[in-house]
Protein backbone atom coordinates (compact mmCIF):
# COMPACT_ATOMS: atom_id res chain seq x y z
CA UNK A 1 0.00 0.00 0.00
CA UNK A 2 2.78 2.42 0.91
CA UNK A 3 4.56 1.66 -2.40
CA UNK A 4 1.41 2.52 -4.35
CA UNK A 5 1.01 5.83 -2.53
CA UNK A 6 4.68 6.74 -3.06
CA UNK A 7 4.44 5.83 -6.74
CA UNK A 8 1.34 7.99 -7.12
CA UNK A 9 2.99 10.95 -5.36
CA UNK A 10 6.11 10.62 -7.49
CA UNK A 11 4.04 10.54 -10.69
CA UNK A 12 2.07 13.59 -9.52
CA UNK A 13 5.23 15.57 -8.74
CA UNK A 14 6.79 14.60 -12.05
CA UNK A 15 3.74 15.72 -14.01
CA UNK A 16 3.66 19.03 -12.14
CA UNK A 17 7.34 19.62 -12.83
CA UNK A 18 6.90 18.97 -16.55
CA UNK A 19 3.82 21.19 -16.75
CA UNK A 20 5.62 24.08 -15.07
CA UNK A 21 7.31 25.26 -18.28
CA UNK A 22 5.78 28.68 -18.93
CA UNK A 23 4.11 29.17 -22.28
CA UNK A 24 3.83 32.42 -24.21
CA UNK A 25 1.09 33.48 -26.60
CA UNK A 26 2.86 34.03 -29.93
CA UNK A 27 2.16 34.70 -33.60
CA UNK A 28 4.44 33.00 -36.12
CA UNK A 29 4.46 34.41 -39.64
CA UNK A 30 6.50 33.86 -42.79
CA UNK A 31 7.10 37.04 -44.80
CA UNK A 32 7.97 35.27 -48.04
CA UNK A 33 4.65 34.65 -49.84
CA UNK A 34 6.27 31.70 -51.64
CA UNK A 35 6.83 29.82 -48.38
CA UNK A 36 5.54 26.27 -48.93
CA UNK A 37 2.69 25.11 -46.70
CA UNK A 38 4.90 22.19 -45.67
CA UNK A 39 7.26 24.64 -43.93
CA UNK A 40 4.34 26.17 -41.99
CA UNK A 41 3.06 22.68 -41.13
CA UNK A 42 6.53 21.68 -39.92
CA UNK A 43 6.67 24.74 -37.64
CA UNK A 44 3.22 23.89 -36.21
CA UNK A 45 4.35 20.31 -35.62
CA UNK A 46 7.44 21.57 -33.75
CA UNK A 47 5.14 23.61 -31.47
CA UNK A 48 2.88 20.63 -30.79
CA UNK A 49 5.82 18.24 -30.24
CA UNK A 50 7.21 20.60 -27.58
CA UNK A 51 3.90 20.61 -25.70
CA UNK A 52 2.48 23.78 -27.24
CA UNK A 53 -0.97 24.43 -28.66
CA UNK A 54 -1.92 25.97 -32.01
CA UNK A 55 -4.71 28.46 -31.27
CA UNK A 56 -5.37 29.81 -34.78
CA UNK A 57 -4.25 29.27 -38.38
CA UNK A 58 -4.27 32.38 -40.56
CA UNK A 59 -5.49 32.46 -44.15
CA UNK A 60 -4.55 36.04 -45.07
CA UNK A 61 -0.86 35.35 -44.58
CA UNK A 62 1.36 32.33 -43.99
CA UNK A 63 1.31 31.86 -40.25
CA UNK A 64 -0.45 30.82 -37.07
CA UNK A 65 -1.01 31.76 -33.43
CA UNK A 66 0.07 29.45 -30.65
CA UNK A 67 0.89 29.03 -27.00
CA UNK A 68 4.43 27.71 -26.81
CA UNK A 69 7.40 27.31 -24.50
CA UNK A 70 10.75 28.95 -25.09
CA UNK A 71 12.07 25.55 -26.23
CA UNK A 72 9.45 25.37 -29.00
CA UNK A 73 10.22 28.92 -30.12
CA UNK A 74 13.92 28.08 -30.36
CA UNK A 75 13.07 24.95 -32.38
CA UNK A 76 11.17 27.06 -34.92
CA UNK A 77 14.08 29.48 -35.32
CA UNK A 78 16.48 26.56 -35.89
CA UNK A 79 14.39 24.99 -38.66
CA UNK A 80 16.18 26.57 -41.59
CA UNK A 81 17.58 29.61 -43.30
CA UNK A 82 15.58 29.70 -46.51
CA UNK A 83 12.15 30.54 -45.05
CA UNK A 84 12.75 32.53 -41.88
CA UNK A 85 9.80 32.84 -39.49
CA UNK A 86 8.97 35.96 -37.55
CA UNK A 87 7.88 35.18 -33.99
CA UNK A 88 6.06 37.94 -32.11
CA UNK A 89 4.20 38.10 -28.84
CA UNK A 90 0.45 37.80 -29.40
CA UNK A 91 -1.11 40.88 -27.82
CA UNK A 92 -4.35 42.77 -28.24
CA UNK A 93 -4.21 46.25 -29.70
CA UNK A 94 -6.94 48.81 -29.14
CA UNK A 95 -7.75 52.16 -30.70
CA UNK A 96 -9.93 53.10 -27.74
CA UNK A 97 -8.93 53.88 -24.16
CA UNK A 98 -10.04 51.16 -21.80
Amino acid sequence: MRFAILTFLFALLLSLALAAAPQKAIVVSFEDPDTPQSVVDEAMKAIKDAGGVITHEYNLFKGFAAKASETAIEAIHAMGDEYIPTVEQDITYSTQDA
